[in-house]
């Protein structure tokens, strides 16, 4: 089986994480998807806690798409892509990331670690892809950019400064109001 390993903050989820969701799964690039939400983030700040993160993300899922909520603890991708490799030592993970990840993978923890397994880039911008798997000599038989998706530009950050309910999921909406998140 193919499982879609797709992390982030999450904070908070947004239409834009539903469409990459439905696009993988409708266009069979995966069987199944994991949508793990960190617990902490070197380069993140004002992080509302993970479980009202958890909740939201719950809103998502379905037959094919689960939230776990067992690895959010670690603090590097390799880790986390290796503890999941022993829990599913029979199945094909596939990392999820976006575009703009890309131009500075070659520095992330492990990064020959994290490339034992496929990885999915979906494609955000206008921003050459390829041109980084060459500058940095990575193996293109590891990824897979997904060139078609186009994903409506969304960013969370603007979410959190301008709470309405555009580009939310309504249960989401309805969440974030009834617990007072963001304000």
């Amino acid at each position: 089986m193919r499982i879609g390993i797709y992390i982030g903050s999450f904070n908070p989820p947004h239409l834009g994480h539903k469409e990459v969701i439905d696009y993988l799964i409708t266009n069979d690039y995966v069987d199944n998807l994991l949508l793990i939400p960190t617990k902490n983030y070197w380069d993140k700040q004002n992080l509302i806690n993970i479980n009202h993160r958890i909740n939201m993300l719950k809103y998502y899922e379905s037959d094919f798409v689960k939230v776990d909520t067992n690895h959010n603890n670690y603090a590097y991708t390799y880790e986390l892509l290796n503890a999941l490799k022993e829990e599913y030592p029979k199945d094909e993970l596939y990392l999820i990331i976006g575009a703009d990840n890309i131009v500075r993978f070659n520095e992330w923890k492990n990064v020959k670690e994290i490339m034992k397994h496929k990885i999915i880039v979906i494609k955000r911008k206008d921003l050459d892809i390829n041109s980084y798997l060459e500058k940095y000599h990575f193996n293109k038989k590891q990824f897979i950019i997904i060139n078609n998706f186009k994903p409506i530009d969304i960013s969370s950050t603007e979410i959190r400064k301008n709470l309405t309910s555009k580009n939310l999921d309504s249960k989401v909406y309805k969440y974030i109001e009834k617990n007072n998140l963001y304000q």
